[in-house]
């Protein structure tokens, strides 16, 4: 963690062509580039995809039908890119001479054959990429000996929730280097020209072959859409220095793949292998899994038939290769729209170059002046994933529902179950994804948190994805935000509001551009949200709300989703994230106040909200006697219980802060007459108010919690016995490896017990744990309110950090270090080792491995390894941000 650095003078450099290129992006109505990473890395198992009549998505469409059946709503490969439609495709295919089947998809298992849920079983890196993708890297480590599939589901299987995940690296495949590390770039002439380069090195001790097909195909969609016209893929004439397909389709316009010569070609269509999956013939050879059988099966009757096939809408140049110990070999192609007589000349390896250089003189000025070469590599490889795991998504529900024009029609289950009540929602947009494989499925919360380190590198595609989730195809017309595909209606914490803020206030700061209007458009629809909230998860009318597990999975010692009926849950979470959510309204307020005083007004309706949510929370859920917040649970008859755990949800009360500042806000009079009203007023009434301190210059902390509640619940938060871990945070104390909590719920009882790693519980598939581990987006709030809060009280409060360690620091230092334990993670210490790479630390020693990173879902609460999703850059992104944490004064 970089310490105290100081701000840069100019917050870019006078040069910089990747930010002409972002300044001409954001001119368009959708500011987006025409080509980038927009293909996903799992189609299959997905709920778009979902036929079934009992929603089970992962054996309605499995791995093993997914190279043979076309898919109705998107694509997946490799690698690779799209067009921001997803009507053109390229990415890899590579076959090692062992393998049943092409590696063209990244395998993992299901949420039923994991011990631990879903989870991709491969290696490969996000290792660069610019906002306008005008440079993409990105690294495969593909075997040389047979893909373990089997083993993987087998041993996987065997374990059980108590037992660690088997993983790739465990299998030996890697062992003594046998193993292929393929390298593959993009680098853009301009955005209808890609210059596209695979590198293949072979670490291992022996020479070791490797087929090479890179693939261009077409989505089908005229097998759904009768009015679509179905597009070409033509060969053309070759030269003598390369080969050419021509793809002529009516949306894109004419495009042309260029590559390097090659004695094999294939072609084929993206049509099902009706013969493979239902037993019907197939009107023609060409289908969507020819080239496996005609490269891995051997099946060279067939491969005659493809070479000598001259249209389709899938193909792929072969390139065999046999690579020696220590070498590489490396293959070119190009697309482009324009006719290139020379596609491979020298100018070919100069846009290479140009672009690299361009990626880093872009990069440069956003690590602070002080940061170690590891800190701007970690920054780099997170601000990479974040723009790698931009993905296509397409999800029309009321055409789901209904089904295709000449297709089955869906189970008439459908109708009642899964989303069927989201009928206006139609998706077709770019979005941020959590993980590409994973979570290949926009998250509300997730995508919130994903946009503050997306405003470091292309704050209009961040405010652009904010906005997305609000506008009329997202948001439901009651006002609800929707949470992900799984289930729409499920509830995510109320952070959106808070993502605006911060999205304006870092575009200030670092592009200098004060974006009101922004903020207008994001208000006016939270409005509708907020007001959905308070009517439909506050059913008593008391300010403390509900809202269920929200997004914090299995961290209850009840399923807070799913509640006994006639029973209630009040949780300190949701009236947390409310009163933060009314503070941040108020903010929001304020600031568009300072340009147009009509918002006035408002900002005075939220501070009260903010007031009386206060008021609720600190009477109903506060408990003396152990100084922490907890949940109360009403049954249906008898009395209500405190669910007395010792979590992130008693601690959320902390993110509700803000400071009026008298200077900013002195023009807004009638505000400020309010404010003074409602506390005399509430003052004379007997009415409590929440702790509201007042500096000399009349500046106002607004905070759920009292100076001395917060001392207090900063003793136990940075406690190594109970909440601090060496990487942060923990979601659960560890106070409860030794005192699990019971509680015994109309004659069931219920237990919750720390867990440092992987979930050992089956709520919400068991593929998440919020019962011991690092969360990432709730460790970056705590950061954030701790600085919030060192801005009023400055010296005036100190705390011991670690508690117990007589070592004692204002709270602006207890959030550097907590900043620092999270990066510190990521970073190499002296003897080459990680702590995200745990065991597998050997590794990821090798040279060709050292500088490699993956950013996990959530790390272990006792060792900082990574755990869950390997590349949820959405939300652990924001590590990026915080290498920077003090370079710009944003907050």
């Amino acid at each position: 963690m970089a310490k105290k650095p100081q701000p840069t003078s100019t917050p870019r450099p006078p040069l910089n062509p990747e930010l002409d290129r972002l300044h001409e992006n954001a001119k368009k109505t959708v500011p987006l580039e025409k080509w980038g990473p927009y293909l996903a890395d799992r189609q299959w198992g997905t709920v778009r995809e979902d036929y079934s009549a009992n929603g089970d998505a992962w054996n309605a469409f499995p791995h093993d039908q997914a190279r043979s059946r076309v898919y109705r709503w998107g694509e997946d490969g490799l690698l690779g890119i799209a067009d921001r439609r997803m009507n053109i495709c390229f990415g890899l295919a590579l076959w090692n001479e062992q393998d049943p089947i092409l590696k063209e998809r990244l395998f993992g298992l299901t949420n039923y054959q994991g011990n631990h849920g879903e989870d991709v079983k491969e290696l490969y890196y996000y290792l660069d990429n610019t906002p306008t993708h005008s440079y993409m890297k990105g690294l495969y480590k593909y075997p040389q000996a047979r893909f373990p599939y089997e083993w993987l589901i087998h041993e996987n299987g065997q374990r059980t929730k108590s037992d660690p995940e088997f993983e790739i690296l465990h299998t030996g495949v890697f062992e003594e280097g046998r193993y292929f590390d393929v390298l593959i770039e993009y680098a853009k002439v301009d955005s209808d020209d890609i210059c596209i380069r695979i590198s293949a090195t072979n670490h291992g001790p022996t020479a070791a072959p490797l087929t090479l097909l890179p693939t261009i195909w077409c989505r089908n969609r005229w097998a759904f859409e009768p009015d679509f016209q179905k597009p070409t893929i033509s060969r053309r004439p070759e030269g003598p220095t390369a080969g050419n397909v021509h793809i002529a389709h009516f949306r894109t316009g004419n495009y042309y793949l260029y590559y390097q010569p090659t004695e094999l070609s294939l072609m084929t269509d993206n049509e099902t292998n009706t013969k493979r999956l239902y037993g019907q013939p197939n009107a023609t050879p060409f289908v969507k899994d020819a080239f496996h059988e005609a490269i891995a099966e051997h099946n060279d009757y067939l491969c005659d038939l493809l070479r000598e096939n001259e249209t389709g809408t899938k193909f792929a140049p072969v390139y065999r290769l046999t690579i020696e110990p220590g070498q590489t070999q490396t293959v070119s192609l190009r697309l482009s729209k324009v006719i290139q007589t020379q596609p491979f000349d020298a100018t070919f390896a100069q846009v290479f170059a140009d672009r690299q250089h361009e990626a880093d003189l872009f990069y440069a000025p956003l690590a602070p002046v002080n940061a170690t070469p590891d800190q701007k590599r970690i920054q780099r490889q997170a601000l990479a994933g974040m723009l790698w795991s931009k993905q296509y998504y397409h999800y029309d529900i009321p055409h789901w529902l209904r089904g295709d024009p000449g297709q089955p029609p869906p189970p008439p289950e459908r109708w009642w179950g899964r989303n069927h009540a989201w009928k206006h929602l139609n998706n077709e947009d770019v979005m941020s994804m959590p993980d590409k494989w994973e979570y290949p499925w926009y998250a509300a919360w997730d995508l919130a948190f994903h946009t503050v380190p997306l405003t470091m590198v292309d704050p209009v595609f961040a405010k652009n994805q904010l906005i997305l989730l609000m506008r009329e195809w997202y948001m439901s017309p009651a006002g609800q935000i929707p949470a992900y595909e799984w289930k729409f209606s499920d509830v995510n914490p109320p952070v959106h509001a808070w993502a605006a803020l911060s999205v304006y206030r870092l575009e200030k700061a670092i592009y200098k551009n004060e974006d009101v209007q922004f903020l207008k458009r994001a208000f006016q629809k939270l409005l509708i949200n907020f007001t959905w909230w308070t009517t439909r998860q506050d059913v008593e009318e008391d300010n403390v709300f509900s809202g269920g597990f929200l997004g914090l999975d299995n961290i209850g010692v009840i399923d807070r989703s799913n509640l006994p009926p006639g029973s209630r849950l009040e949780q300190a979470d949701a009236t947390a994230w409310m009163a933060m959510f009314a503070l941040n309204m108020m903010d929001m307020a304020l600031e568009i106040s300072r340009h147009d005083p009509t918002f006035e007004d408002v900002a005075t309706k939220f501070y009260e909200h903010f007031v009386l949510i206060a008021e609720s929370l600190n009477e109903a859920l506060w408990n003396e006697d152990d100084h922490f917040y907890y949940d109360r649970f009403y049954p249906t008859y008898g009395q209500p219980q405190t669910l007395k755990v010792r979590s992130v949800v008693g601690l959320t009360v902390l993110f509700a802060v803000s400071i009026i500042k008298r200077h900013k806000s002195q023009p807004l009079s009638d505000f400020l007459k309010r404010v003074q009203f409602f506390q005399k007023y509430r003052t004379v009434l007997g009415l409590p108010m929440p702790d509201q301190r007042v500096t000399p210059d009349g500046d106002i902390l607004l905070s759920l919690v009292s100076k001395e509640r917060l001392e207090k619940l900063l003793q136990v938060m940075l406690d190594e016995s109970e909440f601090l871990s060496p990487g942060g945070i923990r979601a659960l104390s560890k106070y409860h490896e030794q005192h699990p909590y019971h509680i015994d719920i109309y004659g069931q009882r219920h237990s919750i017990q720390y867990v440092p790693g992987d979930s050992d519980s089956d709520l919400f598939g068991g593929n998440s744990n919020w019962r011991g581990p690092v969360w990432m987006p709730i460790n970056y709030l705590f950061i954030k309110a701790l600085k919030k809060y060192h801005q009023f009280y400055g010296d005036s409060i100190s705390v011991e950090y670690p508690t117990g360690s007589g070592n004692w620091l204002n709270l602006e230092q207890v959030s550097d270090q907590l900043a620092q334990r999270f990066v510190r993670m990521f970073e190499r210490d002296p003897d080459g080792h990680r702590p995200v790479h745990g065991p597998f630390s050997p590794f990821y020693q090798r040279p060709e491995n050292a500088d490699l990173l993956l950013f996990f879902e959530y790390f272990h609460g006792d060792t900082g390894q990574g755990i869950g999703a390997s590349h949820q850059t959405g939300w652990t992104g924001v590590v990026a941000e915080l290498i920077n944490d003090d370079a710009w004064e944003w907050e």
